[in-house]
């Protein structure tokens, strides 16, 4: 038989074994609480910053329909923000008219935008012609760019479209573009539009293929974000000596819509619509592309 001082000592241990097991229990509940409600917190922010960002676009999308010049927003790149709730919402709305439309450009003008955003020549000069060779209809080379036997001969299992672009996303298919080529140039062409650049709503590097230096571009575009279209005066001089003057967008705008929370949640809304007069279920736009940043 075992000694009754033994068996208290076995009772003792048995109770400081339960005793760990019940604190290591209470311990994981305690952190699976915590990672719950951590996730629960984290969900219900970001969905507060989302439906924000979504009312900074609808905020947008009226601001752009007003008639009167005085309160209309100018979709030319500047910053307008707002308070939604909690959240802090910065907004910016460019012109897709003061972009380069891919579908319509000449070779000069690409290469000078690729030029603009970094991409050094002769690359610059094949890209472009590449690009005009993905979207024409026919076989014939551009000098320097891109047909059916190039794209076979750098390994892809695919060739040039031989159509208009549908979306700027299908410019990483162009032989010769790159993820960071692409992120850089995104921002600035378009496949709304026909004709050059409308330079009263282009950003530095379209005014920069537009045939400004970068220095003259800074300088405009510092004028230009100063301007009001009420105020007197024409405004800074376009590239050619005309006058800015007040202008009306062109109906299609790229939106970008960032809304933070105090917490620190930021979610990123970028959308292009087609802005209109509300029509019989009051829609002000219509959209076109609809992407979402990541929450943070």
């Amino acid at each position: 038989m075992i000694a009754p001082a033994r068996q208290r000592g076995v009772a003792l241990i048995l109770a400081l074994w339960l005793l760990v097991l019940m604190i290591a229990l209470v311990g994981a509940f305690a952190r699976s609480s915590r990672i719950e409600a951590l996730q629960a917190h984290q969900l219900h922010s970001a969905v507060i910053a989302r439906q924000a960002a979504r009312a900074g676009i609808e905020f947008a999308a009226v601001h752009l329909l007003y008639a009167d010049v005085d309160r209309r927003w100018v979709p030319d790149g500047r910053s307008y923000g707002l308070q939604v709730g909690g959240a802090n919402v910065v907004i910016h709305v460019v012109d897709e008219s003061g972009k380069v439309a891919i579908n319509s450009a000449s070779p000069d003008l690409l290469h000078k935008l690729l030029l603009a955003v970094g991409l050094a020549d002769p690359d610059a000069q094949a890209l472009a012609a590449a690009i005009v060779d993905y979207r024409d209809p026919d076989n014939q080379v551009t000098p320097g760019g891109a047909e059916s036997a190039e794209y076979r001969a750098a390994g892809l299992p695919y060739g040039p479209k031989n159509k208009p672009f549908e979306s700027i996303s299908e410019l990483q298919r162009v032989l010769g573009m790159n993820p960071a080529l692409y992120e850089k140039l995104r921002p600035y062409v378009t496949v709304y539009g026909n004709g050059d650049p409308n330079p009263a709503f282009a950003q530095g590097p379209v005014l920069q293929a537009l045939g400004m230096s970068a220095d003259s571009a800074g300088q405009f575009l510092t004028q230009r974000q100063g301007w009001q279209p009420g105020a007197p005066g024409n405004g800074p001089v376009l590239p050619g000596g005309q006058p800015l003057l007040a202008q009306a967008g062109s109906g299609t705008y790229d939106i970008s819509s960032q809304a933070k929370l105090a917490d620190g949640t930021t979610i990123t809304l970028d959308a292009i619509v087609r802005a209109s007069q509300p029509g019989p279920f009051g829609q002000l736009y219509v959209p076109l592309q609809w992407r979402q940043g990541d929450s943070f």
